[in-house]
């Protein structure tokens, strides 16, 4: 099926319809040329048209003349069944699954219709173990955004960057402002909910991120760039997050290794650097008391380096405890 698709690519005539008039000749014994035009509206002559075009690339199909005649696939026909091993079954479920809660506006239904067309194909045990996954696993996503992004927007963003052309967008910033930005688009991330497009941004001349939602337009522009090697646009949010000036700079030395305070921590607390007495965590925050409570929820001690404000908080949080485990 996937050669029989690449050749249609690149034929001249339609390709779904094309598909689509195997379709009908697979489910159906035999059909005429009147019936298959009124199904997908399009005239007798062009039903013919694409009869010869799937004949060509050695679909078998016999036609019959006369009031009774019309296509129908050569008796025993049938394309091959797509075959997967578990670990590919199981890879295409969750995939499937997954594309539901990308923040994308026409992803839930573009998922369940190619799940349809998937199993219509697939063996019954595949079909069953696909179905299975489908009806029973259910993936936490953070919250989605209040504004799914629309499918064509990501198509033209990421299309730009591996051609690494240069893009023209309308967009709205989070104040509501409209502005028009040439910008060098490097990648696009999934975070919290909301896509994301980084690039170098034209007229503030840096790096920046736009969210999907808030771009109304985009026009390509006959300019190419050179994106930066083995560049990340997931690890740029991440960094760029965590280096947001906030309130109160904070500095701690954790007990652990670089590993342990990695998967204990969010990405977005702040920046690991290993030392000779453990991890040192360098953050923001505008919320000490928040901050307390990530640290003492922490499996490994710590060091308050600053700000002394910390030591406070974390004192208080201290007491707090102390008195509930006196309660009763």
């Amino acid at each position: 099926m996937a050669l029989l698709i690449c050749y249609l690519s690149a034929m001249y005539h339609p390709t779904t319809r094309v598909l689509a008039v195997l379709e009908l000749l697979q489910t159906h014994a035999q059909l005429s040329g009147a019936d298959i035009a009124a199904r997908l509206g399009i005239d007798t002559r062009t039903v013919r048209r694409y009869i010869v075009t799937l004949e060509e690339i050695g679909i078998p199909i016999t036609s019959r003349r006369g009031r009774d005649g019309g296509y129908a696939l050569m008796a025993g026909f049938k394309l091959p069944p797509m075959m997967f091993t578990d670990d590919e079954a199981l890879a295409l479920s969750v995939g499937l699954l997954a594309a539901r809660g990308l923040a994308l506006a026409e992803a839930a239904p573009a998922a369940a219709s190619a799940q349809a067309k998937l199993e219509r194909i697939m063996p019954a045990e595949l079909k069953r173990r696909v179905r299975a996954v489908s009806q029973t696993v259910r993936l936490d996503f953070a919250a989605p955004s209040r504004a799914p992004s629309a499918n064509e927007t990501l198509v033209a963003l990421s299309s730009a960057a591996l051609a690494q052309q240069r893009v023209l967008l309308h967009y709205r910033g989070q104040d509501g402002v409209r502005s028009e930005r040439e910008v060098d688009p490097y990648g696009l991330a999934l975070r919290g909910g909301c896509w994301y497009l980084v690039g170098m941004c034209r007229l503030r001349g840096g790096m920046r991120s736009f969210r999907l939602d808030r771009i109304a337009g985009i026009a390509p522009r006959p300019l190419t760039f050179a994106r930066p090697d083995g560049f990340d646009a997931l690890a740029y949010l991440r960094e760029s997050i965590a280096g947001i000036t906030r309130a109160h700079a904070i500095e701690v030395i954790l007990k652990t290794d670089l590993q342990s305070a990695s998967a204990h921590f969010f990405d977005e607390i702040g920046f690991f650097e290993p030392t000779a007495d453990g991890v040192r965590l360098r953050g923001q925050a505008d919320d000490l008391d928040w901050f307390a409570r990530q640290l003492c929820a922490a499996p490994f001690d710590a060091c308050i380096v600053a700000p002394e404000a910390l030591r406070a908080s974390v004192a208080a949080l201290a007491g707090r405890l102390a008195a509930m485990a006196q309660l009763g």
